[in-house]
């Protein structure tokens, strides 16, 4: 696949390595069922993360699939770095579902499961407890970042996305996105390493 630029030669785009899988779910949906399974844990885990309750991260991973598939004769790829992939696409519906769901929970109010990351099992109950505590209290200063930190955070080290990815998602440059990362890092780290842990609040 090409494009044109000015009057030059056409240059090659960057080859999406779904495009097979995508090719083959257009002319045949039920195919569509190898992208499901090769991406459904990656929306799942951002999900989680964004929707801060497992049922209602189902739902959503269950919405972004269905939106995708709905909409996959329209997909457009544009290669890695130029605005689409079909990863990057998929996790732009998962931002804007979580986004619509947010602001209606914003006008609906209800309580929120505050659900801390898994931890590995171990023989040291001391230690359990001690992993335990301090993946609550990571959970907790992410969840406490501005929206546009944490969900770059959640992006880069949960669905383990490039920077490039990530600004695809966002809207945003590298450049952003990096100092997003950077930022809300040093915001979690000054959290962790307090005294004792401050009250929840927002971090500007």
């Amino acid at each position: 696949m090409f494009r044109r630029v000015g009057t030059r030669a056409a240059l090659p785009i960057p080859f999406d390595a779904d495009r097979p899988a995508v090719e083959a779910a257009r002319r045949d949906p039920e195919r569509f069922e190898g992208l499901y399974r090769k991406y459904v844990g990656q929306i799942y885990s951002f999900a989680v993360y964004e929707s801060r309750n497992h049922h209602a991260a189902e739902d959503l991973t269950e919405q972004v699939f269905l939106h995708a598939l709905a909409a996959l004769p329209r997909f457009q790829e544009r290669g890695e770095g130029q605005g689409s992939t079909f990863r990057v696409w998929l996790f732009q519906i998962a931002r804007n579902l979580a986004s619509n769901e947010r602001r209606r929970l914003a006008r609906h109010p209800q309580a929120v499961l505050d659900a801390a990351a898994d931890v590995a099992t171990t023989d040291d109950p001391a230690r359990l407890v001690a992993d335990r505590d301090t993946a609550a209290s990571a959970w907790r200063a992410v969840q406490a970042l501005p929206d546009d930190r944490r969900r770059a955070l959640v992006l880069r080290f949960v669905g383990e996305l490039s920077t490039a990815e990530i600004a695809g998602i966002m809207g945003r440059s590298e450049g952003a996105v990096r100092v997003l990362i950077h930022r809300g890092l040093r915001s979690v780290a000054e959290r962790l390493s307090g005294p004792d842990e401050r009250p929840l609040r927002r971090v500007e």
